[in-house]
């Protein structure tokens, strides 16, 4: 297999170049400042051996092997671990053990000696070398450069001048699209998911810098002092108690949700990483954990309501379930948008808080039977219009109530925004699915011609003559091939000629 070594001045492209083969092409990608959780603790990552951690020794004679976190920030948080030297190995070690099973992987690394010290490069040398010999390996550095174009059977030399462009070795002017096509070979990266990824994401998401034990003390201390301040409120009050305890419940769950956006992007990260097996899974498990924490909110909503309350007027299913789908339908959208988009955290802030926001405006249950004729429907969308509906003495006020199956339309209108979230995301995934076989085609056709064939064999070598007789190139392989050969030896002769006109002077 073969080491490809990618330079270039600072600000010419090398990393853009990176992150163009790794959208080209599925492959295991670090990056230069790749994310971890910060809370996860490194010995409970699964089928990972940290012994093999240079630097590790440390930690089993200071007694914390067992407790020593990754380190870092998540969601302006720092949490003390492992330096970003140290988390760099991690990166770099985690993958060397996870590939070591399979073959002719593409393996891409961005700055893979930033930030760590002269004396663990021998260390990421000695794994490089044992990773080429089974695997493709494209990796950028601004570090110890002559140290790996030494070692590398490519060098790539990216230009700010003219970004069209790439030099290949000897090979000037090539064109830089299929620089990356030519690039972009070698096999998926094959996860075996099992139990351990289960126990991993229960070890780390429940410990107690995961957020839970976090949410749960702010509730604790919100909703203790609802009931000091609320305690013994007659009946009559229960609208005010009833939106006390509502923005009490948003606020106390609002954290945890917040910091969905910055958990998915470090999720993705890791999944390129190869931490775990499955982005979907992980999104899936953590949106289960979310919904978990927000049915627990709202109970505790509901039982301080009518903890306070001298009368039973809020009490009873439909009350309890009706405060239950009132809060889901306010949050649930930052919860979509966080997990399952690629929002920005301020995108996510404005359209996840649009639900809030425009309750206050439509639902009417702040101004009941005011608004714009026509403009007061849209408080059918709302599901808080039909918890106000159900509130005695005040439920008379709202206008347009049902006669009946009020709790249905309240769940519907509840429902509203993750039902159309669906049918957008479907909707997309089709769209998607058409759009990258219509991609797919183009590219195979690209990959067909001559210079596509030219360009792997120069980088490859006789190891590039099974994908291209795979994908059908229309180019004379076994003349290229010989002129590859041709080339070869015709080197070899320079090389050994130069060597004796050296050892002749000496």
């Amino acid at each position: 297999m073969t080491l490809t070594v990618c330079v270039g001045a600072s600000g010419s492209g090398k990393t853009t170049f990176l992150n163009d083969v790794h959208k080209s092409h599925k492959c295991t990608y670090i990056r230069q400042y790749h994310n971890l959780r910060p809370y996860i603790k490194v010995s409970a990552i699964p089928a990972f051996d940290p012994t093999q951690l240079p630097y590790w020794d440390i930690y089993i004679k200071e007694k914390k092997d067992k407790s020593i976190l990754v380190g870092g920030t998540i969601a302006g948080q720092f949490m003390a671990g492992l330096s970003g030297g140290q988390r760099k190995l991690l990166l770099f070690e985690l993958i060397f053990q996870r590939t070591a099973s399979q073959d002719n992987l593409l393996i891409v690394l961005d700055e893979p000696f930033a930030g760590v010290t002269d004396d663990f490069v021998p260390f990421i040398v000695g794994r490089l070398n044992e990773m080429r010999k089974k695997h493709n390996i494209l990796l950028v550095t601004n570090d110890h450069v002559e140290t790996l174009k030494t070692m590398a059977d490519n060098t790539v030399i990216v230009s700010a001048i003219d970004r069209t462009k790439v030099k290949i070795n000897e090979k000037e002017g090539v064109d830089r699209d299929t620089a990356l096509l030519a690039m972009s070979i070698g096999d998926e990266y094959t996860q075996n998911s099992n139990n351990q990824d289960l126990k991993f994401f229960l070890d780390v998401e429940l410990s107690k810098n995961g957020g839970v034990f976090g949410v749960a003390g702010f509730a604790v201390f919100s909703f203790g002092l609802f009931l000091l301040t609320f305690w013994n409120s007659n009946g009559g009050s229960e609208p005010l108690v009833l939106i006390a305890a509502g923005i009490v419940s948003f606020f106390t769950a609002n954290p945890y949700f917040l910091q969905l956006t910055d958990w998915r992007i470090y999720q993705n990260e890791e999944a390129e990483a190869l931490l775990h097996s499955s982005k979907m899974m992980n999104k899936m498990l953590k949106f289960g954990l979310t919904m978990t924490i927000l049915v627990v909110i709202c109970s505790l909503q509901y039982g301080v309501i009518n903890a306070c309350l001298t009368v039973d007027t809020l009490a009873g299913s439909n009350f309890y379930f009706g405060i239950l789908f009132d809060s889901l339908s306010l949050l649930i959208t930052i919860a979509l948008l966080g997990l399952f988009t690629n929002m920005s955290f301020e995108a996510v802030q404005i359209f996840g808080g649009m639900p809030f926001l425009m309750m206050i405006f439509f639902s009417t249950t702040f101004s009941p039977g005011a608004g714009i004729n026509g403009l007061k429907n849209l408080r059918y969308l709302f599901a808080r219009f039909y918890l106000w509906c159900m509130v005695p003495g005040y439920g008379e006020l709202m206008e347009g109530c049902p006669e009946s199956n009020n709790m249905l339309y309240l769940i519907l209108a509840s429902l509203t925004v993750p039902i159309l979230f669906v049918c957008y995301k479907g909707a997309k995934a089709v769209y998607n699915k058409a759009k990258g076989a219509q991609a797919m085609t183009s590219r195979r056709e690209s990959m067909k011609t001559y210079e596509f064939a030219e360009l792997q064999l120069e980088l490859f070598g006789q190891k590039a003559l099974r994908n291209l007789k795979h994908i059908g190139s229309v180019a004379n392989l076994e003349k290229l091939a010989g002129s590859l050969h041709s080339n070869s030896e015709m080197a070899a002769e320079i090389d050994a000629d130069e060597e004796k006109k050296s050892d002749c002077s000496v």
